[in-house]
């Protein structure tokens, strides 16, 4: 009989990504979005979706089956607006706290849990599963909320819980509408003058989804897997962008404090033309840091294979064109 899965934030860039993996794989999926969300891919995929909410511990239980052999928790707000802590209290950990009691309430058999790299903080330098984290101690609602819903899973761990933790870096790749896909219509319409000067470690989606998939045979109980691979600096990356869009963008070097005031004209604006900014405080503290991590653990352990940026690029930017949310560049 196939395996069965259960996963929270289906209907989210990752989410979305793994519900197709499992079901390549041939796993029964058990998708779970909100009621006020559309279903958008899952609507096309033969996964059965459910209603239910990770803020809810009353939905999260009535939707998570029995003894379900693998729970995906990959529900998450990953804004860097200091506006959304609140919101990133409530979900991020909060609903990482549901969701480890509805694993335990349940008794499934597996918790894979979708952190990130920030958790460990932004200390620069090169993170390993080694590397003491730090992520509690940011200023950056992000940072602080993921490192706190790793606490959980720990807790979680405690009491019984058979769970894996997964640390991706940059996650690049098709069906992303709202995190990195935006390089490339910011270098289109010229918002891109000028890039804080940090580097981090860039992964595609694929590859994450698969060492998903991979954690719950292979994974360590309690263990983190850090999955990046491809380093670049951010100028590096959107430099990268701009050929793709058959583009040379002059890139302005700017002074952190200039960057910053930026960052705090565009999180005043913002609200009042309706949007949430481009720019904030804690995005340009996020990108002006340094932070690479090495993937041994992942490759050997669970086969993760990480690839190259313009390999990266190169797919999400096809994507972006296939699905006519980008004109193709000029020949």
């Amino acid at each position: 009989m196939a395996r069965t899965a259960f996963v929270t934030g289906a209907t989210g860039f990752v989410g979305s990504n793994l519900c197709e993996e499992l079901l390549a794989q041939g796993w029964r999926v058990i998708a779970m979005h909100r009621a006020d969300l559309e279903p958008g891919l899952l609507s096309t995929l033969p996964v059965e979706r459910v209603v239910g909410d990770v803020t809810d511990y009353r939905s999260l239980r009535a939707a998570m089956p029995t003894q379900v052999d693998a729970v995906f928790h990959v529900a998450g707000n990953t804004s860097l607006w200091a506006r959304q802590r609140i919101e990133q209290l409530r979900v991020n950990v909060k609903g990482t706290r549901n969701v480890v009691r509805a694993a335990l309430d349940s008794r499934a058999r597996r918790l894979i849990h979708t952190s990130s790299l920030v958790a460990y903080g932004l200390n620069g330098g090169t993170v390993t599963e080694e590397t003491p984290p730090r992520g509690l101690g940011s200023t950056i609602a992000y940072v602080r909320t993921k490192a706190l819903a790793e606490r959980e899973i720990r807790q979680g761990i405690s009491k019984g819980l058979d769970a894996v933790i997964l640390n991706p870096g940059h996650v690049i790749g098709r069906y992303d509408l709202r995190n990195w896909s935006r390089v490339f219509r910011m270098v289109d319409a010229g918002q891109l003058p000028t890039v804080p000067g940090g580097g981090g470690s860039f992964c595609h989606v694929h590859s994450v989804v698969r060492a998903h998939v991979a954690a719950v045979e292979r994974g360590r109980a309690g263990s983190n897997y850090v999955l990046g691979g491809a380093d670049s600096s951010y100028i590096g990356l959107v430099r990268m962008v701009a050929r793709l869009r058959g583009q040379r963008p002059r890139l302005l070097p700017l002074p952190l404090a200039a960057l910053k005031a930026l960052a705090r004209v565009d999180e005043l604006v913002s609200p009042l033309i309706g949007r949430e900014p481009d720019l904030t405080g804690d995005a340009i503290a996020l990108l002006s840091t340094n932070l690479y991590c090495r993937n041994t653990r992942a490759v050997s352990e669970l086969g993760y294979e990480p690839r190259p940026l313009i390999e990266i690029l190169d797919d999400c930017h096809r994507w972006l064109i296939d699905s006519g949310r980008l004109k193709p560049p000029p020949r």
